[in-house]
């Protein structure tokens, strides 16, 4: 029996690549349909330009939408995602970007990983990792970002904040969500946090990152304050109690 996989699309404002990118998941998915049942899940925060109605538009088979009602963010979409897929019994959880950043060749390695491990990172960070069209500040800031979190954290991880990404049913399910407090990108560092407190197996599998071409980025002060102030308060408490266990 092939496995089922949930590959889960947060989107919000991205009608200039979504039916691009569906067409890249329908190609890809057929070249793993042998080992692989895959179902596309577009989870969208009632996006003003129509990204949902062009997802629909693409007629992919195996697709599902969720449009919620109001701009929720980042974490709390992929925890609907989780949720709904939990509920109907996938095996595997993918996370991934609808902007172009994450590249759909890249997945085969990730769901190879997957098989023996319960979270794969897709890691720019390591050898075989790497960004394309960003200058170098951005690399700079990136790295200096993901590099304070794995400090402060203690984590042997080279890339906390990688959206792409490949969790198992069996972490999910030993997770609170309702303990979950980040929405943006910091809901990746406290998901990793969790797996590796908790003793679950995590992988680092080398991902090309490629800048968006269409669309603007999500990052605002907000959301980095949001990802600093995580990861300091439970730096601190990594210190004094060697325990983040939920």
């Amino acid at each position: 029996m092939a496995t089922k996989v949930l590959i889960m699309l947060p989107t919000y404002n991205e009608a200039g690549y979504i039916e691009k990118h569906l067409s890249e998941l329908s190609n890809i998915r057929q070249t793993l349909s042998t080992d692989y049942e895959i179902t596309v899940l577009n989870i969208d925060d009632s996006s003003p330009d129509g990204t949902a109605a062009l997802a629909l538009k693409a007629q992919l088979t195996n697709f599902e939408q969720i449009i919620n009602s109001a701009k929720i963010g980042l974490g709390p979409a992929y925890l609907v995602g989780f949720s709904w897929g939990l509920a109907r019994n996938f095996d595997y959880f993918v996370e991934m970007d609808s902007d172009g950043s994450h590249l759909a060749s890249d997945l085969p390695e990730l769901l190879s990983a997957c098989h023996s491990v319960d979270l794969v990172i897709g890691t720019r960070w390591i050898a075989g990792g790497s960004i394309k069209n960003w200058p170098w500040y951005r690399i700079l800031i990136s790295k200096l970002g993901t590099s304070y979190a794995s400090t402060a954290l203690r984590l042997p991880l080279k890339d906390l904040t990688s959206g792409y990404r490949v969790l198992s049913r069996q972490f999910l399910e030993s997770l609170d969500f309702s303990t979950i407090s980040n929405k943006g990108y910091g809901f990746q560092i406290e998901i990793a946090l969790q797996a590796y407190v908790n003793g679950f197996s995590i992988a680092q599998v080398p991902i090309t990152f490629v800048e968006r071409s269409h669309g603007k980025s999500k990052m605002s002060a907000q959301i980095a304050f949001e990802a600093f102030r995580y990861v300091t308060k439970h730096g601190f408490e990594r210190i004094f109690t060697k325990d983040n266990r939920r």
